[in-house]
């Protein structure tokens, strides 16, 4: 059979393209049913964008990238079609917006989209081969039949590696590389961190609100202990910054100066152990962890300002040295993918390779947590669904 554009992959960025692609067009997916990472995203309220989405809030070898696809198509433009569609939303923290009822609502408003500009969705399809002649010749089979598409357009909107138990694999990168394109190398990003004791496994499940910094980027939201490591908002941020070997600075109290704290409750408290006065600002149980872990023993008052002034650098400069972390079986996104250097950002198209596109997370575009990622699958999947609408 024959199409004007074929899209590899049913998820956010391909089904997108599509419902700007115009006729003719046909999206395969070898999954059971289109959408399942906006399935389980956001706890499944689906966290479908940040009311503060800029480039800024995206890492790649080219930061400068972003900036066309996410100007043209826009958070506030999402916003609206989430509206026109009567889907109710609410924001939660930071700017990010999330469905009152269901990410299956976004789904329901992508095939409502796509069935509007007469796009085909097949699913249960498995790729076999991919060649280029006059046309784009994709071997598959459709519910285990053998057939080959041809098409004028082919956009890669398969994701990354993220998450392998819904289906990631890194077919995006082997197409590019057939195709001649440079692959940056792909990483877990948003990932818990992990230590190859378990010195945490006491403080399994205690959270409290910190700043983490990796490399030079901080971040100011929760940090959660767990049986293998760190995790929790600021952990997972971090993570897409930090470099195995490379140490993370943790902020036990970012609203309180610990020192000032702990001498102003000297004369009040003064015979109060250290660690019971330590846990007023920070959770109990992870004070008593610090005290037995830091030797912290002995009445406050008995504690100099010296010895509470590197008390409190400890705690607001807490340096650990991850091992590794959890990897893509619970990444939320893939860091690198295809080189950005090698697609136009106006079109998403590949230079080198006309009538071939790469969208959303296969590209080395990474969004922050918080929606961002959905975002730049909405953005870069609408300028290739234009550029290809454009070329009919």
């Amino acid at each position: 059979m024959f199409v004007n554009t074929l899209i590899l992959g049913a998820g956010a960025a391909g089904m997108m393209a599509a419902a700007h692609a115009g006729p003719n067009t046909l999206v395969i997916d070898h999954a059971k049913l289109p959408g399942e990472k906006i399935r389980i995203s956001g706890g499944g309220r689906c966290n479908f964008t940040n009311l503060y989405a800029g480039p800024e809030n995206f890492l790649s070898q080219n930061p400068h990238f972003a900036k066309s696809a996410l100007s043209r198509y826009t958070q506030w433009d999402f916003i609206d079609l989430v509206v026109q569609h009567g889907i109710p939303y609410h924001e939660k923290t930071l700017g990010q917006l999330f469905c009152d009822t269901s990410a299956k609502d976004i789904i329901a408003l992508l095939q409502a989209e796509m069935a509007k500009v007469g796009a085909t969705l097949w699913l249960k399809t498995d790729i076999t081969d991919i060649r280029k002649t006059d046309a784009f010749e994709v071997l598959a089979a459709k519910d285990g039949e053998p057939i080959t598409i041809r098409a004028n357009n082919l956009i890669v909107a398969t994701g990354g590696k993220s998450i392998p138990k819904m289906g990631a694999t890194g077919l995006a990168y082997s197409i590019a590389e057939q195709f001649g394109l440079n692959i940056i190398t792909p990483r877990p990003g948003l990932v818990p961190l992990t230590f190859t004791d378990d010195r945490f496994k006491p403080l399994a499940g205690t959270a409290l609100p910190s700043t983490v910094t990796a490399g030079a980027t901080t971040f100011e939201e929760a940090t959660l202990f767990t049986h293998r490591g760190l995790s929790g908002p600021a952990i997972l941020q971090a993570s897409s910054y930090w470099r195995e070997g490379e140490p993370i600075e943790i902020n036990c109290a970012s609203q309180t100066d610990i020192f000032d704290y702990l001498k102003s409750r000297k004369t009040t408290e003064g015979r109060k152990d250290i660690s019971t006065v330590l846990a007023q600002v920070i959770p109990q149980r992870l004070a008593s962890y610090l005290a037995e872990a830091w030797t912290l023993d002995g009445n406050l008052a008995d504690w100099s300002d010296a010895r509470l002034i590197d008390l409190a650098q400890d705690l607001h400069h807490w340096t650990l040295t991850p091992s590794g972390s959890e990897g893509y079986r619970t990444a939320e996104v893939t860091l690198g993918g295809v080189d950005t250097a090698d697609l136009n950002s106006k079109t998403m198209e590949a230079k080198s390779v006309p009538g071939l596109y790469f969208v959303g997370e296969a590209v080395d575009v990474t969004g922050w947590l918080g929606g961002y990622n959905f975002q730049w699958a909405w953005s870069s999947g609408w300028v290739a669904g234009q550029a290809n609408k454009a070329k009919q």
